[in-house]
């Protein structure tokens, strides 16, 4: 029986972190549960074991049930029968397999029935059910949209919608339009009260949304009569079971077939606010695109892991002239590269959720109580690396997805072509992580402040004074030259005095952060386990060749090349 947590050495290693410890007792609050729930942990190592148990349950459903299904799902997908969605087969049988098991509500309190697992744990869950299929990912993982409402809505709220995801109800978060795609700003859907109701009613029209026809939705609505911006947007809750929204279809996609991208018409649909009126955009959507980011971090390197062992399996049993092809140099060089970008894919998306997961559960605690001067000031700095590296991970985890998807099509050749080999499903599912919850280019336009106010280079220097063993800091000296170069193509672009131009490198200035940091976290890696130091060696010289080539173009520009760009951007308006 195959197992995605207990086959994935990865996995096992990033559970083991120094930070979790921190990460544990921070969501166990002292571990004052197990006095009230017998399933709770009463220490630090019986929490890690309660949720390594929990992460086999959930890798034991990913490879026996969800990635036996995928093919089928992808073939069949899910069709609209009177205004509703109706599953896949497949993806009923994997709905009722994840529920009988109990993944829903992993990260909710135990007071909604939820398992109070760190994001960590999350995060690894979403990566192996991605890895399984991604579509479905799509469906189970929106749960995270329960951890919206645990943030911000009323404890009355909480109390009635926090239980029912945790018992397997579905979820969707209603934002985009047709008129209102990445512009969220511009959403139209209409919120009135109705005083006689005693509710709120929704009017317009969504498209775009994933899981559509789910349970639970979170909807941004202009709740403020004459307004045409983000001050006029609330954030509130349906109830699928108010019957009063149809969904109109579900899109045709290259990929992710499994789950419905539905459009959906809203007729007063009755809802409830979640949180303060006119905050929608401006507070709630921010942190729910954060976590949805994050979730693609984990659909990416869970797509990334499918993609290459699909590959390696390939090379190992494919023979050309004599001998399998995964012992051409051709071949295997490739297969180290992809290596390298998954396992850098990954490092990047743990230390993000280690960063996310630490500062939202001082949120949490400081509507408990008061935190401490010293807790403030670590709940500032944990929110601003998570701030920095959550556009860092979504950019680059999502270019290698698509990276890894197309060198594991190439080494399966024409065979990887035709639909008799998963790779073909994997390529197509691969190609919406760049797109989806924020373009790669809208990414570098969250990123590139954390470059200009120095964040990324403060984090860089915390990486660069760590200590490393000896036969590390050939790699070390490395990086430290390309934390030179990163800094000199910084001062010249912001010294231009130009925002345009810093916002024509803004994607190099971010993508050479992303190398170095990546080839950092491998690095740290290779000094606990001697296993990862071939990844970390040959990251850092596929990173430094990248960061060479972004330092000659940006080095290399003149006035003459800035009055060029001037030229060929009044040549596109």
């Amino acid at each position: 029986m195959a197992n995605f947590f207990s086959d994935n050495k990865d996995l096992q290693f990033h559970l083991e972190h120094p930070l979790m410890k921190k990460i544990v007792e921070l969501k166990e609050r002292g571990f004052a549960d197990k006095d009230l729930y017998d399933y709770a942990p009463v220490d630090f190592e019986d929490a890690i074991d309660n949720y390594r148990r929990v992460l086999e349950i959930t890798g034991g459903v990913c490879g026996d049930v969800i990635a036996p299904n995928a093919e089928d799902v992808d073939h069949n997908g899910p069709r609209v029968e009177n205004d509703r969605v109706v599953y896949a087969e497949g993806t009923a049988r994997n709905i009722e397999a994840v529920t009988k098991a109990g993944l829903f509500g992993m990260t909710l309190p135990r007071k909604y029935k939820g398992l109070n697992m760190p994001l960590v744990c999350f995060v690894m869950a979403n990566e192996m059910v991605a890895r399984a299929d991604a579509g479905f990912e799509n469906i189970w993982g929106l749960q995270d949209c329960a951890e919206t409402l645990n943030e911000f809505a009323s404890e009355e709220l909480k109390a009635e919608y926090l239980p029912m995801v945790s018992d397997g109800a579905t979820c969707a978060m209603d934002l985009t339009e047709p008129d209102a795609g990445s512009d969220l700003q511009a959403v139209m859907l209409k919120a009135t009260w109705d005083e006689a109701r005693g509710t709120w009613l929704l009017n317009g029209v969504k498209r775009f949304i994933t899981n559509g026809d789910g349970d639970v939705a979170l909807v941004l609505a202009r709740s403020e009569e004459g307004t045409a911006d983000a001050r006029g947007l609330s954030m509130f809750v349906y109830d699928k079971r108010s019957n009063a929204v149809k969904v109109r279809r579900i899109e045709n996609k290259l990929g992710i077939k499994g789950s419905p991208t539905c459009e959906l018409v809203f007729t007063n649909a009755p809802a409830k606010l979640v949180g303060d009126r006119k905050m929608g955009l401006i507070k709630y959507v921010m942190s729910l695109m954060n976590a949805a980011r994050l979730g693609i971090g984990a659909q990416s390197t869970g797509l990334s892991e499918a993609a290459y062992r699909e590959a390696l399996k390939y090379a190992h049993e494919r023979e050309q002239f004599g001998k399998p092809i995964i012992e051409f140099p051709a071949v295997y060089e490739m297969l180290t590269n992809m290596k390298a970008k998954l396992q850098g894919s990954r490092a990047l998306l743990y230390e993000t959720t280690r960063f996310v997961e630490i500062y939202k559960t001082y949120a949490h605690i400081s509507q408990e109580r008061k935190l401490t001067p010293e807790e403030r000031a670590e709940m500032k700095e944990y929110t601003r690396l998570a701030d920095a590296f959550t556009p860092l991970l979504k950019l680059m985890s999502s270019e290698y997805c698509n990276q890894l998807a197309y060198d594991a099509i190439q080494i399966h050749g024409g065979s990887g072509y035709m639909k008799d080999y998963p790779i073909e499903r994997i390529y197509r599912d691969a190609r919406i992580t760049n797109i989806y919850e924020g373009t790669s280019q809208l990414q570098v336009v969250a990123a590139i402040r954390h470059v200009t106010t120095g964040t990324f280079l403060n984090q860089i220097k915390v990486y660069e004074a760590q200590e490393y063993a000896p036969e590390l800091e050939h790699i070390h000296s490395k990086l430290i030259s390309m934390r030179e170069d990163y800094e000199k193509v910084v001062g010249k672009v912001t010294s231009m005095g130009d925002n345009e131009l810093i916002d024509f490198h803004a994607r190099r200035m971010v993508e050479m952060v992303g190398h170095i940091v990546i080839s950092y976290l491998l690095m740290a890696q290779a000094q606990k386990d001697e296993s990862y130091r071939i990844s970390a060696e040959t990251y850092v010289k596929y990173g430094q060749a990248q960061n060479k080539a972004a330092y000659e173009y940006v080095m290399n520009s003149c006035m003459a090349d800035i009055d060029l760009f001037k030229a060929v951007q009044q040549e596109y308006l």
